[in-house]
């Protein structure tokens, strides 16, 4: 089936048992199709083997209202294959609802290109097999059916390998809006995402606000009962006529061009950058800037109006880095785009963050939910496979514990805390450590206990994890031999994700 809309229209009975008037509702509803190229179309039959299909005793009700439209209205199979002929003259796809077991091999017989499931057959189960020998895709209605029947019936075809498309539809005649239920096209696209859903309409024709809501929820199918009235024939509430058709294809048309792109990221025109870029907030120095120094908070602030070409506050982003290029020597003076060299690191950042899951997920430490990850590269983040150091927050009272990770090759720098005492425990891999000049290999299990003042660096030949179970982490407690070449800031926070965590935790 194409990715393109169907619009399927659905004579029934409207034919009124003339084949002359049913090519004439073929031809008028081609005309109407014509000026809409961008979806595609298919007419549908209806087909019932009556002496079959109608009890014997009852043959003969015409006070049975069905029993008796279908008499009179009836055409045998010579006659629909002329219907089947326009109707492919006319650059339709076939469809054919089937009510009986001798009107699926009629469809066979005729190659019609889909066969359809009325709702009130879509849990006729002997006729659901029988539609399923005939390998035919199959577009299926389920009004009035409960969800676990829905769901045997897509598990059935689904099962069979047989191409199928699931209809939302409300059998009442005409349907009133509140009883449109369309809600029902998003839950069906959740419970079935591999399924093609589609809406089928028996709301009064004149009526094109459901089409236009089932489009924006995504339905990809649309049906409709049509006809052409005439001096004798006239139309039943709920079918359409040529005029009414170019309506609902407008409609349609109209909510198509309203909802845009879909699976993907529209793309921004240069005048809603421009409107965007007119209220944002503008980067000024606050006493003047050398070239060479970074951009930061502490010596930029954020106001209102910006110049054209001007840095804004959206390009102030942690992993952005700013340097001057030339001094600016004014007070409250902007930082323009043309006065700047940036480096932009986030790629830098979620390749780490990718090495850093593999760790952790390999080494099958629990990281606690909602914790953040601390990366430390003391060199800038260019540098962080060579020294650095991924801390793990997960809690800092009087107590304190982190999860450290240490990726393979990767050293941490000499340094020393006055408050804080500390014990690493080692429950990934090796770590070497260096306390006071002296080194010593630790592996998994192993524990090391640094007491204040003392000298301390690390590194792993393997990649290591270990936890840090301290008192109190203070900010600034940590003293370093070589922090004058340390860059600043020198630690970026990062949240995991949802899915981080469940490939660290194991869950996927």
């Amino acid at each position: 089936m194409s990715d393109r809309p169907l619009f399927i229209f659905e004579m029934a009975n409207n034919h009124q048992g003339s084949v002359e008037h049913g090519r004439r509702i073929i031809r008028e509803i081609r005309n109407v199709c014509d000026s809409y190229p961008e979806f595609d179309y298919a007419f549908k039959f209806q087909y019932r083997d009556l002496d079959s299909f109608i009890h014997p005793d009852y043959k003969d009700r015409m006070d049975i209202k069905n029993i008796k439209r279908f008499q009179d209205t009836r055409l045998n199979m010579e006659q629909f294959a002329e219907l089947l002929a326009e109707l492919r003259a006319c650059g339709f796809k076939a469809i054919c609802t089937p009510f009986d077991e001798v009107s699926v091999d009629n469809i066979v017989k005729q190659e019609y290109d889909y066969i359809k499931i009325a709702s009130c057959s879509f849990t006729d189960w002997p006729l659901l097999e029988k539609i399923a020998t005939a390998g035919l895709p199959v577009i299926a209605s389920g009004a009035g059916s409960g969800m676990d029947d829905v769901c045997r019936v897509v598990n059935f075809f689904v099962n069979r390998n047989i191409n199928l498309s699931l209809m939302h539809c409300v059998a009442e005649y005409p349907t009133p809006n509140d009883r449109l239920q369309l809600n029902q096209i998003d839950y069906y696209r959740a419970a079935f995402p591999n399924i093609r859903i589609g809406f089928s309409t028996h709301e009064d024709p004149d009526n094109i606000m459901p089409v236009r809501l089932a489009v924006a929820k995504g339905a990809k199918i649309f049906e409709k009962h049509v006809g052409v009235p005439t001096e004798d024939i006239t139309l039943n509430a709920y079918s359409a006529d040529p005029g009414q058709v170019a309506k609902w294809l407008a409609a349609a048309r109209e909510a198509y061009s309203i909802c845009g792109l879909e699976g993907r990221r529209y793309e921004s025109t240069d005048k809603e950058q421009a409107d965007l870029a007119a209220l944002r907030r503008g980067v000024f120095v606050k006493n003047g800037l050398k070239a060479g120094d970074t951009v930061s908070s502490d010596n930029v602030f954020l106001a209102f109006p910006c110049s054209p070409g001007q840095l804004t506050a959206r390009d102030l982003s942690k992993y952005n880095v700013i340097k001057l290029r030339k001094d600016i020597t004014s007070a409250n003076a902007p930082v323009m785009e043309s006065d700047i060299e940036e480096k932009d690191d986030s790629q830098t950042v979620l390749e780490i963050m990718k090495n850093l899951v593999t760790l952790l997920s390999e080494s099958k430490v629990v990281v606690p939910t909602g914790s953040v990850c601390e990366i430390s590269h003391h060199y800038g983040l260019e540098n962080y496979d060579k020294t650095g150091v991924a801390m793990i927050d997960c809690v800092n009272r009087e107590y304190c514990k982190k999860i450290l990770a240490v990726l393979k090759g990767q050293s941490h720098p000499d340094h020393y805390h006055l408050k804080k005492e500390e014990t690493f425990v080692v429950l990934h891999g090796e770590l070497n450590m260096v306390i006071n000049g002296e080194t010593k290999v630790l592996h998994k299990g192993d524990l090391m206990t640094i007491e204040r003042g003392m000298k301390h660096s690390f590194s792993s030949d393997t990649g290591c994890i270990f936890e840090e179970i301290s008192s109190t982490h203070y900010v600034n407690d940590s003293y370093y031999d070589d922090e004058d070449n340390f860059v600043r800031p020198r630690k970026t926070k990062v949240h995991f994700t949802k899915d981080m965590m469940n490939r660290i935790n194991g869950q996927i």
